[in-house]
């Protein structure tokens, strides 16, 4: 992912920063200590107004849109895929993400995984999941939902293996089931058709289908991936849609063809507008990600050539101000610097004054 501008560093950092590079003493401008008391300073070379505006410090990176929170889905048992995962698909409750030896490997919903085979006398949270399932898909007539696994539980087991064509032994065998919080996303078949897999063996990469934008960032960026920092995406087409930093992506998921780790940080974005959002661009093309990570709203602003560096036991920064055939040098307080303007703030200072600047 290309870089399309540089990140201006933030705060009194970025004042300092920007002044040590451009302000100048003064005596630069022509002007003595005796114009900044009485008025009669000479004019500098040229002169910028006081604005009121926005400020922002922000920096903008290609992006690409994806689903969020990836994971790699592994085989409980060993076994050959008869129908490998298709990708692109979507997958809920019932369906079958792949097949294994020629029996489907049905998704189900639920937070904890399953790890064994359940039967009569089984009890955990792993059949409460089940239970619940069953109820849902429409198999549980007669059954009590609890973490235990007995004869109703069996005979419901029964109906549902019916309807998949397995053999109706009312045990959900270890591999024959995935539970996952919901619906998923297919976004990659690890796993070929008559491929050999095992339980360190990715069958099939899935994602939430909920859309979101991924875009690399420098290590030195990293406030930039807090969670909540806000973010405009624009997509193909030029269409701009807000959004929020959700978190970061996990190391493994953003190695590059070769298997080695970027040295950068992936960070997702969700879109406010959800999925709505994306109705009607091209998902595929590179998307512009501008993220903002300070704003002043309001402030007063003068070109960074401005600020004079003040001579003298108090220092400071000052402008000058130009009124007529006269200048003065009053102090101000500077704030934030972005896109060659700081903020500036004093008694003394309006919007719509002249102030002096370096003749460039």
């Amino acid at each position: 992912m290309g870089r399309r501008t540089g990140f201006l560093v933030g705060g009194a950092v970025a004042a300092a920063v920007a002044i040590g590079a451009c302000a100048l003493a003064y005596d630069a401008y022509g002007g003595g200590g005796g114009g900044a008391r009485d008025g009669r300073g000479a004019l500098p070379p040229a002169t910028a107004t006081v604005v009121r505006t926005d400020l922002e410090q922000s920096k903008t990176v290609d992006g690409k849109i994806d689903f969020a929170r990836r994971r790699p889905v592994k085989s409980a048992v060993p076994g050959t895929v008869t129908v490998a995962a298709r990708e692109g698909a979507t997958v809920t409750r019932g369906q079958a993400l792949y097949e294994l030896d020629d029996k489907p490997v049905t998704l189900l919903y639920g937070p904890v995984p399953a790890f064994r085979e359940m039967k009569a006398g089984s009890r955990g949270s792993d059949v409460l999941e089940l239970e619940r399932n069953l109820v849902a898909l429409g198999f549980g007539g007669g059954l009590y939902v609890d973490p235990r696994f007995d004869r109703a539980t069996e005979a419901a087991v029964k109906r549902w293996q019916k309807s998949l064509n397995r053999t109706p032994t009312g045990r959900v065998g270890k591999g024959h089931v995935v539970f996952q919080p919901a619906q998923v996303a297919v976004v990659r078949a690890d796993a070929a058709l008559a491929d050999q897999v095992g339980p360190d063996t990715a069958v099939l990469t899935v994602a939430s289908t909920r859309p979101v934008v991924r875009a690399e960032l420098d290590q030195t960026d990293a406030s930039l991936t807090a969670k909540g920092t806000k973010v405009e995406v624009t997509l193909a087409g030029g269409r701009t849609e807000p959004g929020r930093v959700t978190g970061t992506a996990r190391p493994e998921d953003t190695a590059d063809a070769a298997g080695a780790a970027r040295d950068g940080i992936t960070v997702e974005v969700a879109l406010d507008g959800g999925a709505a959002a994306l109705s009607g661009a091209d998902t595929e093309a590179t998307a512009s990600v501008r993220f903002v990570s300070e704003s002043r709203e309001g402030v007063l602003a003068v070109p960074v050539e401005a600020i004079v560096a003040l001579r003298g036991t108090d220092g400071g920064y000052g402008l000058q101000i130009v009124e007529g055939e006269r200048s003065r040098m009053v102090r101000v307080r500077t704030g934030m610097t972005a896109d060659g303007r700081i903020e500036v703030s004093g008694p003394q200072v309006r919007a719509g004054a002249k102030v002096g600047v370096a003749k460039e």
